[in-house]
């Protein structure tokens, strides 16, 4: 089997769970919203899905993903689902989604099972935190576009992932 690894502050990490293959049906998920209620693929059926995916909502450059994604999803309205991922308590999330006017995107927690970084590959395993990525789901959940960021402190590619969303509308 092949280990799969990122650059944390330049030392590298071990990424646990499977890897994702564009054009495969994109796994089912587990995590809670901010009220602690359960959420999982289902809950954004028929829609096309941009997951961001990040270490803590307390960091700079996690801030500023939630921030770019959430000012790009408000041109694209109910057509587009934009969730974050993170494993953030849904307390924190829902603090920095207040303070800093977040409203275009879903903020949920994988901190109770880890099962989305699981699921999906992006559990670093010697921190319990997710690496930083994107991952785009089209409407019938085939996975379209992934990219797993090589060193957690540089931002995801913006404009690959939201042409990847203007592709599939």
């Amino acid at each position: 089997m092949n280990t799969r690894t990122v650059k944390f502050g330049a030392n590298p990490v071990t990424l646990a769970g499977k890897e994702l293959l564009i054009g495969s049906k994109a796994p089912n998920f587990s995590v809670i919203d901010s009220s602690l209620k359960e959420v999982n693929l289902d809950n954004f059926k028929g829609k096309v899905k941009l997951l961001s995916i990040f270490p803590s909502i307390d960091t700079g450059v996690c801030s500023m993903q939630t921030k770019k994604f959430n000012d790009k999803a408000a041109a694209y309205g109910e057509k587009v689902a934009f969730i974050s991922i993170s494993v953030d308590l849904p307390f924190a999330l829902k603090r920095f989604c207040g303070a800093e006017g977040i409203s275009n995107l879903t903020t949920l927690s994988d901190h109770k099972k880890v099962d989305f970084g699981t699921n999906y590959g992006f559990l670093i395993n010697e921190l319990r935190l997710l690496a930083r990525g994107v991952v785009i789901l089209d409407k019938n959940d085939t996975i379209k576009y992934v990219e797993i960021v090589p060193e957690i402190g540089n931002e995801p590619n913006y404009d690959a992932a939201l042409a990847q969303i203007d592709k599939l509308l």
